[in-house]
Parts: structure tokens; C-alpha cells; sequence
């Protein structure tokens, strides 16, 4: 097929091709040709061409280039999905529209074994939902994450995709021989990256299927004799593990508050706190601050490091974390 395309010295492609890019005047439908010294750049919009460039314009015929078959392609709209492993979640209270979805999505070039709908909020003390299965079958799968690799099923532990940046953040600070305690653990998804930067980590979680995953985890990315798992309440090994902590991560929005007492008493002399919480746009880091001076008492000098807001959870709320160190003089 016969297209408008800017021919330019093989050399001044890459500087060319940005300028366009920049013009909004390429063509991606079409593939970028090299014949000899001179290179074929395809345009859709001739007349977005900067006025240097407008004599290069040449009739070429072009490949069509070979693009990935999405589920908006399919659809004419795009729809909410979310990925987990290959597992495409999606969020859509219409059955008839949420199957019309999957059926795009299995149809298209998305890599996806299974296509679930949630069909409950997070419930209960484990943070658990329910799941229609559109397409496919079961809820486990590998997701991988900065380098590490998590198997969970997703109708038996909590787990958000949506947290990995947050979750490198603090893991990034991060020094070997650290001890970390991650005291609402899940499947590992702070723990395991935690002990690959070299802490010593205890992890632990109420639910004992999270434990069990947690513990492959750690095997499967090679840090298993760095962590200990531990499936109960945290509050349960706080004279155990009192005063050891370099690290801690609170990682249980709404609730997180409720522990405060143990953690400081995990804590050892000079301790992060990576304390999140659920707040509203008015005060997003007031009440975690105050909470956390409250707990600390006059045992520690609170110094907040860090106030961050992760990502909005409701209307007028925040999903956000506190980085906050606790030091004895």
C-alpha cells in the first residue's frame, strides 16, 4: 500500500522519527522501511510535517505493521481489567457486560488463562473475596513483581498488583543485615524482596493459607533461610521477637492502628515504622502521626520521614504510608 512517508539520510532517522513523533504526525499503522542510506518514515498527518521536513515527503509503499489484537480492538471501548499472572481481573457489576469482556479478552492477544469478575468486596478477618469465573478455570497463578516471582490464589489471600511501587519503595531502603518484621505478611510480597536485599525477616499473617504460600515464595526465589514464617496474630510473638526489629511494615489499612502497641514493642532502639492507613483527603497523615506518637510514648523520639500518598481508596479518601523512624536517646 502506497503511503506518505519523509525519506531522510539513514543517519538522521532516530532524530527525525522524534520530531514527527513530536508533531503527532507519524503513522504507526505502517512500518518504517530502510532502503540503501535512505530511510522511509510513514505519516499519517502530511500536513503535521515541520515545514523543513515537508520536501522529504515521498508516495512509498509501506508494510502494515503487525500490532497486537487488544480487547478494546474487539470491543470498540475500553474496558477496566486488571492484570494478576495470567489472570485478567475485571470489575463490572453487568454479568452480560463483564462476559462480553472475557470473551474479548480470550479472543484477543492478551497472554490470559482465566478471566474472573469480583463478585464480593474484601471480606473478613483475611481479607479474602469471592470471584465469578468467566472464562477458564481456577484462581492461582505465578505473579511476578521486580524480580521475584509470587505463586498465591487469589480466592484464598489478599493480594494488590496495584501496591508494586509502593512496595519497591521501601524496599529500596533497605540495607543487608537488617532484621525486618512484616507483621501482616500475605504471601511475601514485601518479605521475600526484604530478604533478598539481605534482611533477616519474620513474616507473619493470620491466614495460614498466606503462610503456605508465603513459604514457597521464599523458596522459589532462593531467600527460604532468611525467612520465618509464622501464620497468627502478631501480637502472639511479641515477647519472642521484642526489642529486634530494624524494620517494620504495617501494611494493614483500617486496622494497622489497632497493633501500634505492639509494634513499638517489636521495635528495637533505632526502627523504621512503614505504617499505612486509610484517611480522609482533609487529614490523609494526621491521625497515623498522632497514633503512632501516642504508641511510641516517651520511650522513643518519633521522627516522620516520609508522607506519601499511595493511591486513592474512595472518594475523598487516600490510601497512604507513613515512614517513621523511632529512636531511643
Amino acid at each position: 500500500m502506497s503511503v506518505p512517508c519523509v525519506a531522510v539520510e539513514r543517519e538522521r532517522g532516530e532524530a527525525v522519527r522524534k520530531r514527527l513523533a513530536d508533531a503527532d504526525a507519524l503513522d504507526g499503522d505502517h512500518e518504517i522501511a530502510v532502503d540503501g542510506d535512505t530511510i522511509y518514515i510513514p505519516v499519517a498527518a502530511p500536513e503535521a510535517v515541520p515545514d523543513d521536513l515537508a520536501a522529504a515527503i515521498v508516495e512509498r509503499d509501506a508494510a502494515e505493521r503487525d500490532r497486537p489484537l487488544t480487547p478494546a480492538a474487539i470491543l470498540g471501548y475500553e474496558p477496566s481489567l486488571e492484570r494478576l499472572g495470567d489472570i485478567v481481573i475485571v470489575d463490572e457489576d453487568d454479568d452480560e457486560r463483564a462476559r462480553e469482556i472475557a470473551e474479548a479478552v480470550m479472543a484477543s492477544d492478551v497472554p490470559c488463562e482465566t478471566v474472573l469478575n469480583r463478585a464480593s468486596p474484601i471480606e473478613g478477618e483475611l481479607r479474602v473475596r469471592r470471584w465469578d469465573v468467566l472464562a477458564g478455570n481456577g484462581t492461582e497463578t505465578v505473579h511476578r513483581e521486580y524480580g521475584h516471582e509470587f505463586l498465591l490464589d487469589v480466592a484464598e489471600v489478599y493480594f494488590s498488583p496495584r501496591l508494586a511501587t509502593e512496595r519497591h519503595r521501601v524496599v529500596e531502603q533497605v540495607e543487608s543485615g537488617e532484621t525486618a518484621i512484616d507483621m501482616f505478611a500475605g504471601v511475601g510480597p514485601y518479605a521475600v524482596p526484604l530478604a533478598s536485599r539481605g534482611a533477616d525477616v519474620v513474616a507473619c499473617d493470620l491466614n495460614e493459607r498466606a503462610v503456605e504460600y508465603l513459604r514457597e515464595n521464599a523458596e522459589r526465589n532462593g531467600v527460604a533461610d532468611r525467612v520465618t514464617a509464622i501464620a497468627g496474630d502478631v501480637r502472639e510473638i511479641a515477647d519472642e521477637y521484642a526489642g529486634t526489629a530494624d524494620r517494620l511494615v504495617m501494611n494493614l489499612p483500617h486496622s494497622a492502628g489497632e497493633f501500634l502497641d505492639t509494634a513499638v514493642r517489636l521495635a528495637g532502639d533505632d526502627c523504621t515504622i512503614h505504617y499505612y492507613d486509610i484517611q480522609h483527603e482533609d487529614d490523609p497523615f494526621g491521625p497515623g502521626t498522632r497514633a503512632i506518637r501516642a504508641a511510641a510514648g516517651d520511650a522513643y523520639d518519633v521522627t516522620v520521614e516520609t508522607e506519601r500518598v499511595v493511591r486513592s481508596y474512595a472518594p475523598h479518601e487516600y490510601n497512604v504510608c507513613l515512614d517513621v523512624r523511632l529512636s531511643r536517646e
